[in-house]
């Protein structure tokens, strides 16, 4: 078979920190190559390097045969290297069609044929199952599973010959996912190789053929996917054997401290009902446009509850603002961190502490060594691989940056949490740590509501679980009452759809 792409000793420093230290791999044509490796092993560095965004430092690169170092991402597209990154790069403001034809439109006599865009456009779209999608529309006002099919679909329109997917899936749909996992496929068919870079251990081993593990910036480990065990990879990854996944740290669960009472948004949710008492865990599951993220950013305050009552405490606590809800106990990290749930441009600690300032603060001015020393700790608590509390948060990778929004709740001292895709992104073993974090929180008599697109996740730290569809929340049942089939039914309605046929028959 031949062999499309070849890394050896690749190497790459910025400054004093080494992110990759000698990485060694290749992929052949029509084959698919899984990366895996925990946030900050230097996934996201090498594809850097392979795209043209970085240049190496030393090591060697060979595509189809012939040397390989391009000099930009323009010269590795070019050449057939196209990339899909895990944080969305669409121009918010410009149509779909744009987007997926940005820098590469088709064009008469300098002016863009708009024609033949839309064509090229609707053909890539198709591919993914969203040959309907209104071309014209924002890229912005795409709910985020949709903006991360038309970064898909932009790299499709490449016709690459190396196809790079950076947690292509780490906002999609069951169904989504199928259809990207089909369209891998018939890829492959043609020759396309493809790197996969995924969390997902199952999802590495649906598509790859082969798979690499880095390492603090170096590899440690390759092979056949049909001979490596979860285990063994989960062990390649983190360096050590990882006991427990799903670590169930026992709790007390008390009385009620939230309730939600028929609440209803300007879309959505119609109607969500909910009590969250002392110490529980509650997992909110909903195919993505059902509703449960606006769930969560109704109750917070972002969204306006168009109806319905919020009690907390007992006390009816309906419209208030975010601020409001901070001052309450209560916190939110966001399924979209980049755009809502970090300042990118600020440092660590400020994106840990900005919701209380307070203790570091004396007439008015804030004490910088007593806010980089509580951020440090912060830091150490939530595993966040970086330089130091003041480096900006945005040179992290998106694993990383998760951690910090998950850990601005905790210097807060939030008592009822509210996470929405708190693991997206997130290599097993942070996953782990995370899991672990919100069961000890639990044990302190926190609340929190967990809303997940991933199924074991929710059975494996959940008390209980609610499911939403089309905009309605089920009652919460016992996690001991629902398995995957059950949640799967629930979310596209196919249980109330059966228990109406039930009542009809009798």
């Amino acid at each position: 078979m031949t062999t499309r792409l070849t890394v050896t000793g690749i190497a790459k420093a910025f400054g004093a920190t080494k992110a990759l230290v000698g990485v060694d791999l290749s992929v052949n044509a029509g084959e698919c190559l899984a990366l895996i490796g925990e946030n900050g092993a230097g996934k996201s560095t090498l594809m850097k390097v392979l795209t043209g965004a970085h240049r190496a430092d030393g090591g060697s690169m060979t595509l189809d045969g012939a040397p390989y170092d391009p000099s930009g991402p323009l010269d590795a597209r070019s050449r057939g290297v196209a990339i899909v990154y895990q944080e969305l790069t669409l121009a918010r403001h410009l149509g779909v069609a744009e987007n997926i034809l940005l820098g590469n439109q088709p064009s008469r006599f300098g002016i863009v044929d708009r024609k033949r865009q839309n064509a090229i456009a609707r053909e890539a779209l198709e591919q993914l199952g969203l040959g309907d999608l209104d071309l014209d529309r924002p890229a912005g006002s795409l709910p985020i599973a949709q903006q991360q099919l038309v970064e898909i679909a932009r790299a499709l329109t490449a016709k690459p010959r190396l196809l790079i997917l950076d947690e292509p899936t780490s906002s999609l749909t069951a169904a989504d996912v199928e259809h990207l996992f089909s369209v891998i496929r018939r890829l492959k068919t043609q020759g396309v190789s493809v790197i996969y870079i995924s969390h997902f251990l199952e999802e590495c081993r649906a598509v790859a053929e082969h798979y690499a593990v880095l390492r603090d910036g170096a590899s440690v480990a390759s092979g056949a996917m049909a001979d490596a065990s979860e285990t063994d990879l989960i062990r390649h990854m983190v360096g050590r054997d990882v006991a427990e996944i799903y670590p169930r740290i026992p709790h007390d669960i008390g009385d009620t401290v939230l309730e939600l009472r028929g609440i209803a948004g300007e879309a959505k949710p119609t109607d969500a009902t909910l009590a969250l008492r002392r110490g529980e865990i509650l997992g909110l599951f909903g195919l993505v446009g059902s509703g449960r993220s606006e769930t969560l950013r109704a109750l917070f305050g972002l969204d306006r509850i168009a109806r319905g009552m919020v009690l907390i405490g007992g006390q009816p606590q309906t419209h208030r603002s975010p601020r409001q809800r901070l001052l309450a106990g209560m916190g939110l990290v966001s399924e979209d961190r980049k755009s809502e749930g970090l300042l990118l441009n600020l440092p660590i600690a400020d994106n840990l502490t900005l919701t209380c300032l307070g203790p570091f603060t004396t007439a008015g001015l804030i004490n910088r060594g007593r806010q980089e020393a509580s951020a440090r700790s912060l830091m150490e608590r939530m595993l966040v691989k970086a330089a130091g509390p003041a480096q900006a948060v945005g040179e992290l990778s998106g694993g990383n940056q998760q951690k910090v929004a998950i850990g601005r709740l905790l210097h807060h001292g939030c008592d009822i949490l509210l996470l929405d895709e708190p693991t997206r992104g997130i290599d097993v073993g942070a996953k782990a740590h995370i899991y672990r974090l919100i069961g000890e929180l639990a044990a302190q008599g926190k609340s929190v509501i967990v809303v997940s697109s991933y199924i074991p996740e929710l059975l494996g730290i959940c008390d209980a679980i609610a499911v939403m569809c089309r905009g309605v929340l089920s009652p919460a049942r016992p996690v001991a009452e629902w398995d995957s089939h059950t949640i799967l039914s629930a979310a596209i309605g196919a249980e109330e759809n059966a228990e109406c046929r039930m009542q009809s028959a009798e």
